[in-house]
């Protein structure tokens, strides 16, 4: 009898230890699943940091115009840079780093707005050329934070639910925050000339 009960834990053993494992290494598998999708929100952000200054230098070589939007835009551009070199995994870390990029888009689309105001400046191709690539990269910025809060949505739902939050808990795995909307997002931006 001593015997079938030793089998019958050491069964009920084995059988969790292999739950154990296959729980754990699903989860890791999920976490670097979250980085890899920031890494992607990352890519977009620094296409946008390195398309901006060409767009700025187009606009610059065909009007002097508004100075204050040109240093508003590399003042939020520098803000942006310095804010990415931090690539560590927090929530802080995300709305820091949303919150530059959300300002550097600002101001680039006042940029574009002020440009609409002189036909000559959106008439030049380099312009349009550069207008589009940075509407694709906004686009691409968007797909990539909706990949990231996807990625966020799969891994939680795994670090949350049973019996998977038990093995989460007991092996360091807690559910991660995503990208959410600034406060006022719901409401239209109005452009003015």
């Amino acid at each position: 009898m001593k015997k079938l009960s030793g089998i019958i834990i050491l069964s009920i053993l084995v059988v969790v230890g292999i739950w154990l494992i296959t729980t754990y290494n699903g989860l890791v598998k999920k976490s670097e699943q979250v980085n890899l999708q920031w890494n992607e929100v990352q890519n977009a952000y620094q296409r946008r940091l390195d398309l901006i200054p060409n767009l700025v230098n187009t606009v610059k070589a065909g009007a002097d115009f508004e100075q204050t939007t040109l240093q508003k835009i590399a003042e939020a551009r520098a803000k942006a840079t310095s804010v990415l070199q931090n690539t560590s995994l927090t929530a802080e870390n995300y709305q820091q780093q949303s919150a530059a990029q959300n300002e550097l888009a600002g101001a680039a689309n006042r940029l574009i707005a002020v440009v609409e105001r002189y036909p000559d400046l959106k008439g030049t191709e380099a312009f349009r050329s550069l207008q589009t690539q940075l509407e694709r990269t906004e686009l691409r910025i968007a797909i990539a934070r909706k990949d990231f809060n996807a990625a966020i949505a799969n891994y939680n739902s795994s670090v949350r639910g049973f019996p998977t939050k038990l093995a989460a808990g007991l092996l360091g795995f807690h559910a991660k925050e995503g990208f959410q909307a600034d406060a006022g997002a719901d409401k239209a931006t109005e452009i003015k000339f």
